[in-house]
């Protein structure tokens, strides 16, 4: 009996132990300052993507979490190379902008040989077993610019200007604009002339207006006069502007873009741009990092959306339907522009008004 009790205590004594270990190893996993996040940036060109990145890290600092961070400037290749840099120096977790939406599927190969996860990050990496997306609903946004252009000129000749060629986003844009002038077309009788619908190779200034110059010379040529232009962003409306400036144009065509970028806004307000799609980017980010901190801790991506009381989307990018987070874009004019993009604090007022006179600025 006094064997059996002394066996008793050493078994009991060991499970102890072994929770007590168990339970610090629980916690040890759990704590957020282990925790190292990758933020892999394509780029800091346009105005909105060193914001994405200090919101990004701002929310993970809160969270406790560690951030890498990169910037490839444009290059895929050196991207893959910054990412496989973060996994030697131990992330949890990846968090990627990427350049090349097909080649860049080779950073979710090599972090998930280490059991990373990876989110896309407002661009979806296409053939690729990619854990989260999130972005903003971009066929919406594509929508909103022509329902704004529509608005403003209900018939008449336009052209379609779209981003990059290589990114899905672009496209997913030009199918938001296709629909809402199907939409108009079919409801109203009226009939749109889409005189050119060309993408670009990258989301650039100067290659839009160089694009636009041309076009503008051909139709002028034909005798076709040009009544609005469709940009996909605004890099790629400031181009516009600037190419129609040179026709002494600006102002006398409708011109969309999106980012509500602080050039944008100063056009808006001035005349020569008819409407931004804002995106929310501080949501975006904040979001992000959070569903970071969820899958580093190993949480179903389904169940970390839902959780954080989103809709689970399914977007289909070759390889698999990917778990997705579509955000809501804001439609912006010179109408709403302190209601929206100046009151969430995107762009302060003295700054996007600078150049109209002060008796015109809205009445607070």
């Amino acid at each position: 009996m006094k064997k059996i009790s002394i066996l008793s205590c050493v078994l009991v004594s060991g499970l102890i132990l072994l929770m007590s270990f168990s339970g610090c190893g629980k916690k040890k996993n759990l704590d957020p300052s282990g925790i190292k996040v990758g933020l892999l940036m394509d780029t800091y060109d346009l105005d909105r993507w060193k914001r994405d990145a200090d919101f990004f890290t701002n929310k993970s600092d809160s969270l406790g979490m560690q951030v890498l961070r990169a910037v490839a400037d444009g290059d895929q290749d050196r991207q893959n190379k910054q990412a496989d840099d973060f996994l030697t120096q131990g992330a949890n977790v990846l968090v990627v902008i990427s350049q090349n939406l097909k080649t860049a599927g080779r950073i979710i190969r090599s972090a998930h040989e280490k059991n990373v996860p990876v989110i896309a990050y407002d661009r979806l990496i296409l053939n690729s077993d990619v854990d989260v997306y999130i972005t903003f609903d971009n066929e919406k946004v594509g929508y909103l610019q022509a329902k704004g252009i529509l608005e403003k000129v209900p018939t008449g000749n336009y052209i379609l200007l779209g981003g990059a060629a290589s990114d899905n986003n672009a496209k997913l844009v030009r199918a938001g604009q296709m629909r809402a002038i199907t939409e108009y077309e079919k409801k109203t009788g009226k009939k749109i002339n889409i005189l050119a619908d060309p993408f670009l190779d990258n989301w650039d200034r100067d290659e839009a207006r160089r694009k636009i110059s041309n076009l503008l010379t051909k139709f002028k040529a034909e005798g076709k006069k040009v009544d609005a232009i469709i940009a996909s962003n605004d890099a790629t409306a400031g181009g516009v502007v600037a190419a129609l400036m040179a026709e002494h144009e600006a102002g006398k065509v409708a011109v969309s873009g999106q980012d509500a970028e602080l050039s944008a806004c100063q056009r808006i307000v001035e005349g020569t741009q008819t409407v931004t799609v804002y995106k929310p980017v501080r949501q975006l980010a904040t979001v992000s990092a959070k569903i970071a901190f969820d899958l580093a801790k190993k949480e179903k991506p389904e169940d970390i959306i839902k959780n954080l009381g989103f809709k689970v989307n399914y977007i289909d990018n070759g390889f698999k339907k990917v778990p997705t987070i579509l955000l809501d874009p804001v439609f912006v004019t010179k109408e709403n522009m302190y209601q929206t993009v100046v009151k969430d604090g995107w762009q302060t007022l003295d700054r996007v008004y600078t150049n109209v006179p002060k008796a015109q600025w809205p009445k607070l």
